[in-house]
């Protein structure tokens, strides 16, 4: 089987010689066999062919995966012995920055830092294999494999190209296809005119923060949001600007992009499926008495960009933008900063903890890095009733004490609006 990189999937490849990595690091208590790992991976890949994809150019140096099916293609297995609690962190840090050779070895690999009661796993993936929403259907159909080896995970009717995520009655119109080739060109056109200098911010150290709520801040929280009328996302979203605000001063852009699941919005595309395309919206706080005024504005913002989110349109679009790729990508790696993060929140993670022979003590909001311009991220899932938090960025662009800070203040601004009364605390930047 072999398929052609869709445009999304070729500027998170690029020349294959950066790494773009996702990480899912999830912590097990109880005993694992290597031998279950070894032959449960094997099902995934079984169910799903382009985890056992290899990329390959052709005449045109145009990237394709191409499935590689003999039995050293196999997803490989890193074991290193786990010293502490942390120990998971340090391996992710290692992960950020160890590439993928995609013609030996698939564009998926296991982390296992092992102990005697306990073991956490790092799931690792390039990002133009697959996002959150794939990796975690891949990890919890390896619970359930590690759990029984002859679970029943069905096969997935793998996306092989364009005509399969959008409804042939979209793509085939001569309205649309006119219409996106159009707005692709004008801006292939304006890429290729845009000045750039060629000098990417030095990134300096990567590192990472990681904090988790309990159930009863995370319950409140939840319920503060019903009462409110407004999303937990959305609530999230506010306190992240005006943590960044209150941290960065000036140096703030009031501004953040949030990755939008385009299984959402396109029933084509399952939860299960492969993919790495996703939608974006930006936010910005606008100036409100308080801050429920605020929040509520924002919410009013949110609901008005999603209603007009467009993943065909903007699909066809992008698929019409190849020639511009490198131009693309030159803008994002060296075009000057002008969002604070990436914000996303992943919701409830709806994965069983309590297995046969094993616990799912907990599952880490997953960890991104890669070489496309700012890399300041954070990411928020719930897990077992518990909101976690994983804050990565390098220095070249957050310096570490303020990203401390920033964490604080997202901490204290909540408490302080969740909890009132309550002392707020003092970020230092």
């Amino acid at each position: 089987m072999k398929r052609k990189l869709l445009f999304g999937e070729r500027m998170l490849y690029g020349d294959g010689t950066s790494p773009f990595n996702v990480i899912i690091p999830f912590k097990i208590k109880g005993n694992i066999n290597e031998a279950d790992l070894k032959f449960a991976l094997f099902r995934i890949q079984k169910k799903h062919p382009w985890l056992s994809a290899a990329i390959r150019f052709d005449e045109d140096k145009k990237p394709w995966f191409v499935t590689n099916r003999t039995e050293n293609f196999k997803v490989p297995i890193r074991i290193v012995e786990r010293l502490d609690d942390q120990t998971w962190e340090e391996e992710s840090a290692q992960e950020w920055k160890t590439l993928f050779d995609a013609t030996a070895a698939p564009l998926f690999r296991v982390v296992w830092v092992k102990g005697n009661l306990v073991s956490e796993f790092l799931l690792v993936f390039h990002h133009c294999l697959c996002d959150g929403t794939a990796a975690l259907s891949i990890l919890t159909e390896l619970l359930q494999l590690l759990d029984d080896p002859d679970s029943h995970i069905g096969s997935e009717i793998p996306i092989m190209g364009i005509e399969d995520v959008i409804p042939g009655k979209i793509l085939n119109s001569y309205r649309n296809r006119t219409k996106n080739s159009i707005i692709g060109k004008m801006a292939t056109l304006a890429l290729w005119i845009i000045p750039l200098k060629k000098i990417a911010v030095e990134r300096k150290r990567d590192f990472m923060l990681h904090w988790k709520f309990d159930e009863e801040l995370t319950s409140q929280i939840v319920q503060f949001c019903k009462a409110n009328q407004f999303t937990v996302n959305t609530l999230l979203s506010a306190v992240v600007l005006m943590a960044f605000k209150n941290v960065r001063k000036e140096k703030a852009f009031n501004k953040i992009s949030l990755p939008v699941d385009i299984r959402n919005f396109n029933p084509l595309i399952k939860k299960d499926n492969i993919f790495a395309f996703g939608l974006m919206i930006v936010l910005s706080l606008l100036p409100e008495k308080d801050f429920l005024s605020q929040v509520k504005t924002l919410q009013a913002v949110v609901d008005t960009k999603s209603a007009k989110l467009n993943p065909y349109s903007l699909m066809m679009m992008m698929e019409s933008c190849h020639p511009a790729l490198q131009n693309f990508t030159n803008l994002l790696k060296y075009g000057k900063s002008s969002n604070d993060c990436m914000f996303s929140n992943l919701g409830r993670i709806a994965i069983e903890h309590q297995y046969q022979h094993f616990e799912v003590e907990t599952i880490f909001s997953p960890s991104v890095m890669g070489p496309l311009g700012n890399t300041t991220t954070m990411i928020v899932s719930t897990y077992r009733n518990q909101m976690d938090f994983t804050f990565v960025a390098s220095e070249g662009y957050v310096p570490f004490v303020e990203a401390e800070a920033i964490k604080e203040q997202v901490i204290s601004i909540l408490k302080s609006q969740i909890l009132q009364p309550i002392e707020i605390l003092t970020a230092t930047a």
